[in-house]
């Protein structure tokens, strides 16, 4: 495979600017260029041949470390839970978990982990897996029943407001916010965009019970995430609850096909469009959803409109390689979330029922070959930027 000419295909027609920020990120190291790649770990995965047999089951198709991460539900309470929905698909369930694992065995030199201690995460990620499964009952991570790291993320987020939030991402002028432009997390939006993005506000909001709440104010390109910068995304500023602290932030991101299609044998269902599968398989696995969460139509493209919430973060792994008894609780933590929300959503259009994945959990036999499968697949991810690093120094990602 020609890994340089497969990467440039599969970004080709993205946002320039937020594209050239994605492959410097890739550049960074391993673990960030496995994040940012997906399609190119699926492809892989499926050249070093099949999975272990496994049930169908619901799949947020790109599980790895830095996808579970705190929010507020719609019922106001604060969840730790999956959190990154694109790649959403059908998919036997051990294609789901050898991505984590992997991500865990590429992610150890950025977190100072040996390889010794990686593998012992991958066995506590499988332990809190397989143990959920086989007890067979989906529960939930909130604020009353997390412990360890996840307990203190949780009770740093319940503390933050909105207004701060508003504060960290706008600047006030009078009594009128408007957008920050720091070039990190956002970029100026071109005439066009803000006039494209605030006539689908309007119209969004004139179909709502309280039109006035998203009546919009400002609209910027937003940058967030690694494989889906470059996608065309917003971040608007709407009325809320009356300005200028009772303002809100969406964000608004345009849905793509999920990168595991090409490999999967399983039927898909026949959905509305890309927004609709990632918001459907995201209410069905995650215990509680976040408010606004839906899918929308920008000038006719598919997108996924959500609320950007004070309360959304991700545990603090700095320092881990000194807390391996934490961090393995945390893994475990991932590993029982995993679990919950395929039990979540099982039997819907085509999974396994419950009884599947339970026997699947009870007889864990596939554990040794998984993380066997793993560690090929680590190892072909660094070979994969080691190439990419060579060719990214000679300007083959250049884009003028």
């Amino acid at each position: 495979m020609d890994i340089i000419q497969r990467i440039r295909q599969f970004n080709a027609g993205r946002d320039p600017e937020r594209l050239a920020l994605k492959y410097r990120r890739m550049r960074e190291g391993p673990f960030i260029f496995l994040r940012a790649s997906c399609h190119l770990f699926q492809d892989r995965l499926t050249e070093l041949g099949a999975t272990p047999a496994a049930p169908l089951a619901w799949l947020c198709g790109d599980l790895h470390l830095e996808n579970f991460g705190s929010y507020k539900g719609d019922n106001r309470l604060v969840y730790f839970d999956l959190n990154d929905f694109d790649e959403a698909a059908l998919g036997p369930d051990t294609r789901e978990l050898v991505r984590f694992l992997a991500s865990l065995l590429v992610g150890a030199e950025s977190l100072a982990l040996s390889q010794r201690q990686a593998l012992e995460l991958c066995a506590a990620f499988l332990d809190g897996y397989a143990g959920a499964l086989a007890e067979g009952k989906a529960r939930w991570v909130e604020r009353d029943t997390a412990d360890g790291l996840v307990a203190d993320l949780l009770k740093s987020v319940r503390k933050r407001s909105r207004s701060r939030l508003l504060d960290s991402r706008t600047e006030l002028n009078g009594k009128k916010r408007r957008i920050r432009i720091d070039g990190a997390k956002t970029l100026p939006a071109s005439d066009g965009q803000r006039s494209r993005v605030t006539a689908f506000m309007e119209e969004f909001a004139a179909r709502q019970p309280a039109p006035r709440f998203f009546r919009p104010l400002d609209v910027a390109r937003r940058i967030s995430g690694n494989g889906s910068l470059g996608v065309e995304r917003y971040i608007i500023l709407v009325e809320g609850k009356g300005s200028p602290d009772g303002n809100y932030l969406l964000d608004l991101k345009a849905a793509q096909p999920s990168s595991l299609l090409p490999h999967l044998a399983a039927r898909q269902p026949q959905w509305d469009s890309e927004a609709q599968r990632v918001v459907a398989v995201q209410r069905r696995m995650q215990a509680i959803s976040m408010a606004f969460l839906q899918p929308v139509r920008l000038d006719g493209h598919s997108c996924v409109l959500r609320a950007l919430q004070p309360s959304e973060d991700r545990v603090d792994l700095t320092g881990c390689n000194r807390r391996q008894k934490r961090l393995a609780g945390l893994v475990r933590t991932m590993g029982e979330i995993v679990a919950w929300g395929q039990l979540r959503s099982s039997g819907r259009d085509g999974a396994a029922i419950a009884d599947a994945l339970i026997d699947f959990g009870t007889h864990a036999v596939w554990r040794d070959d998984l993380i066997e499968l793993a560690r090929q697949c680590a190892a072909v991810v660094q070979d994969d930027w080691t190439t990419f690093c060579a060719a990214y120094d000679d300007g083959a990602f250049r884009i003028d």
